[in-house]
């Protein structure tokens, strides 16, 4: 069953719909850099994921299926028919989910910082993190998140940054975060690739050790027609630690849509 997931609408109402999944333990604040620039042109939707934000945390183990339908559920609601869809991580897994499952309803996907399959030690790792975090909430790994997230040098030049961020992860539903970890345990999208038909943007960061390049690389060979674009100096929340250069890539991208009308 489906889950309404809290949301915000930003941008022209007669815009083209963008609709933005955040990543595990964030909020849709994360997006913040991206806004400014889409939202000029498109009506953007921004989400937080079940367990996440001001969404709900059903008990878990959940699947990427269930995101999936969250996500489809929320266009329901908001009575949009066919959207652009971007994602960071867990978020970009259920863009994909939806863009194989309902064609008919992806105008173009940005992938950005993902995976379409872990391999058994890392599921390990995150079936043991789902553990911790119901025993110990999710403070127990909120450090060695933001280690995964962003650089050394950025975490060092953005203190203030790296502590509001730190909060929102610690807000986190251990529930959710952990059910979401669960999800991540099980993920296997390898097969869904080559379904897909939406033009598609594929993003990583160079320096990202949660879903390293290759990962990216993957899935932009899996999805007919894909782009691939390398983002140096970034680690998993390229979005933020480069905004600067993924935010012209996702609407530039987005916009080429719009361009073609």
């Amino acid at each position: 069953m489906s889950c309404e997931v809290g949301h915000e609408l930003v941008g022209p109402p007669d815009g083209p719909p963008v609709i933005l999944s955040c990543s595990l333990g964030t909020d849709r604040s994360m997006f913040d850099p991206q806004i400014p620039a889409l939202a000029q042109r498109n009506r953007v939707v921004r989400y937080d994921l079940r367990g996440h934000g001001s969404s709900p945390a059903p008990a878990g183990p959940y699947e990427i299926s269930d995101l999936g339908e969250d996500l489809l559920a929320l266009m329901d609601r908001l009575e949009i028919e066919r959207a652009s869809l971007c994602g960071v991580s867990i978020g970009a897994m259920t863009s994909i989910w939806v863009a194989a499952h309902a064609p008919e309803r992806v105008e173009r996907l940005v992938l950005c910082c993902t995976s379409a399959r872990f391999g058994p030690e890392a599921a390990d790792v995150y079936r043991a993190r789902a553990v911790t975090v119901r025993e110990h909430t999710v403070d127990a790994v909120a450090d060695g998140a933001l280690e995964r997230w962003f650089t050394p040098a950025f975490r060092e030049a953005q203190p203030e940054l790296m502590a509001q961020i730190r909060r929102g992860l610690t807000e986190t539903s251990p529930e959710g975060y952990a059910s979401c970890c669960e999800a991540l345990a099980a993920l296997d999208l390898l097969g869904v690739l080559a379904s897909i038909s939406a033009p598609t943007l594929v993003i990583a960061g160079a320096e990202d050790p949660a879903t390293p390049p290759d990962h990216g690389r993957a899935i932009a060979a899996g999805i007919p027609g894909a782009r691939f674009e390398l983002i140096d100096g970034a680690a998993h929340l390229a979005n933020i630690e480069k905004a600067e250069l993924v935010t012209p890539l996702i609407a530039g991208f987005i916009d080429a849509e719009q361009e073609g009308r």
